[in-house]
């Protein structure tokens, strides 16, 4: 191949979508938990994560429910991902090995905030959110009717797998995906630039600015007990009976069981099953979604 400035663009048109068609290869379950929060600067303060606001009648003037300060704020970090070409390949016009690794960079680009928010959410039992308790904790403060303070859990501890039980229906869902620039692919392929010059390497690279935080610990349920039809019914009772400030109730509905791949037989036995171990009836079929996710291994 002749190495011109049309050649050079013919191949980065070529390798972009090669990454584009990676991007679009990738499955996506990160959405089922986290609510994309738009960012335009550098961080973002989440302060009115303290307080999840409802209805009353109106009697007399209004009442202004302020939100409380919690100064949780989610500061955004920029990512990378860069390879380079050799520019004896180009000349040689052995490029065909180059487009599947451009297709597994845009797969490997779509699947880092998979990385970043179920990584986050496994890290909740041991990482605080906006109240200071960690995410799952049996101890997080909130007000009940007479708005003296108590301890509410989300968690019932244990030393095992993980699993999570949770309300995806909510608008904002427990984890918060912040973005402030979304994967962009460029390159630096100009005959004269520095890389070429002194290395042979034509660059390309795909860029973001981006990062994971937590949302409304009450939305979600977190155990490393086993998976259990009995650990499950606490779980979803807990949910259900689930109160914000002053003994409100937050009508949360538990729809989604997530699990990594070592609990998916007993996740499929417990959501999919007519019967219970020792032959009953298993009340709890159908009553939630089972999601089983590679990242939480």
């Amino acid at each position: 191949m002749i190495i011109n400035q049309a050649n050079l663009r013919n191949l980065y048109v070529g390798y972009r979508t090669a990454f584009q068609g990676g991007l679009g290869q990738a499955e996506s379950q990160y959405p089922r938990i986290a609510t994309t929060v738009p960012s335009s600067t550098r961080e973002e303060e989440y302060g009115w994560l303290g307080k999840i606001p409802s209805m009353r009648e109106w009697i007399g003037d209004r009442v202004v429910q302020n939100i409380t300060s919690s100064s949780y704020k989610i500061k955004n970090k920029p990512f990378e991902l860069t390879v380079g070409v050799d520019r004896d390949d180009i000349e040689d016009d052995n490029l065909g090995i180059y487009t599947p690794l451009f297709t597994e960079m845009g797969m490997s680009t779509a699947a880092h905030p998979e990385q970043l928010v179920w990584g986050l959410l496994k890290a909740g039992f041991t990482t605080p959110c906006y109240d200071g308790q960690n995410y799952f904790d049996t101890d997080h403060p909130v007000l009940d009717a007479g708005g003296r303070e108590i301890s509410v859990a989300n968690t019932d501890g244990g030393a095992g797998a993980p699993w999570f039980l949770l309300d995806d229906r909510r608008a904002l869902k427990p984890i918060l995906f912040q973005q402030r620039k979304p994967p962009q692919f460029v390159a630096k392929d100009k005959v004269d630039d520095d890389n070429v010059f002194e290395r042979r390497t034509y660059v390309y690279g795909v860029d973001a600015r981006y990062n994971v935080g937590y949302g409304f610990w009450q939305f979600c349920w977190g155990s490393r007990q086993a998976l259990s039809a009995a650990n499950y019914a606490s779980a979803r009772a807990a949910l259900l009976g689930m109160k914000g400030d002053y003994g409100r109730s937050l009508g949360i509905v538990p729809r989604l069981l997530v699990v990594g791949p070592t609990l998916e037989s007993a996740g499929r036995k417990l959501l999919n099953s007519e019967y219970g171990l020792a032959g009953e009836t298993n009340e709890w079929k159908g009553t939630a979604e089972l999601l089983v996710v590679p990242w939480l291994a």
